[in-house]
């Protein structure tokens, strides 16, 4: 058990080309005073995956204080120019490139990285989930070579929720991810993605497993306001608190669910995603 709790700032869908700067600035201030013992950004770091977009995101990156893990969201995949999304998907990420799906090993707590985002997936709509059979099997693997008495924070862009209908699943092969993290020491599922933060347990027939979803520190509000968690580890319980300027209790920044269409509202002028991707439906607001 360490001596003291663990400190972890939880942030995901930065989605720099439509940042949200105040929010940045405090989020950097805070980081700067609390010192927390690492950093775990689950993805989304731009809106178009465009070189000015990661420049941007990786100097803000690069400047915290902090040990950082990068997940990559689906934004963060090449929009406009397939070959590079199909054969170099990674390649805009210089400067960060040794963040992305990083393990972190922290005192009684290991920060072990699940890609959820796909370069294509056989549906229309990409921007969802999916949970390869080898990105599932590096996953386990990095938890079962744990120290014993060690607990996995599983970190992904996705939410690993199935809603039961093969064209409209969130993330598909995440009931089966799910139902095989219940059989190990998994203290939670963190992802982002949906631009609302939760706290949900879900149910599979191994036990459960608790699912914890940071908002976005971007203009792409959903239903509340930029946001990111605070989550505290003190070698036996995990600990969230949702901070906000707007200074919301945690439960009123908190959804009660994953919504089956978990695509944030387009804003006025927001270019339209490309062919490969479904038209938007806007999700209802809790």
């Amino acid at each position: 058990m360490p001596d003291a709790a663990t400190l972890i700032f939880h942030l995901s869908d930065i989605h720099f080309g439509l940042e949200n700067n105040r929010a940045l600035d405090w989020v950097k201030s805070e980081i700067a005073a609390r010192k927390p013992t690492a950093v775990a950004i689950t993805g989304d770091i731009t809106m178009r995956a465009r070189h000015r977009e990661f420049a941007a995101a990786s100097a803000w990156i690069r400047s915290l204080d902090a040990p950082v893990t990068l997940e990559v969201g689906n934004h963060d995949l090449p929009y406009f120019n397939l070959i590079e999304r199909f054969f170099m998907p990674y390649a805009r990420f210089r400067g960060v490139e040794h963040m992305v799906e990083r393990e972190l090993a922290l005192p009684g707590l290991a920060v072990v990285p699940l890609k959820t985002a796909a370069r294509a997936q056989p549906r229309l709509n990409w921007s969802k989930g999916w949970i390869t059979g080898s990105a599932l099997r590096k996953c386990l693997e990095a938890i079962d070579a744990l120290p014993t008495g060690t607990r996995a924070l599983v970190t992904a862009h996705h939410p690993l929720r199935e809603v039961g209908t093969k064209g409209t699943a969130l993330t598909r092969n995440g009931a089966k991810a799910l139902a095989e993290l219940a059989k190990r020491p998994v203290a939670a599922v963190l992802s982002g993605h949906v631009h609302d933060a939760f706290d949900i347990v879900e149910r599979t027939p191994n036990g459960p497993v608790r699912m914890i979803g940071a908002g976005t520190l971007s203009q792409r509000i959903r239903s509340t306001p930029p946001s990111f968690n605070e989550i505290t580890w003190d070698g036996a319980k995990l600990c969230v608190e949702v901070r906000n300027l707007a200074e919301l209790p945690t439960p009123a920044m908190q959804i009660d669910d994953v919504p089956e269409n978990a695509l944030p509202p387009r804003l006025p002028g927001e270019p339209v995603a490309p062919a490969n991707a479904v038209p938007r439906v806007d999700p209802p607001v809790h």
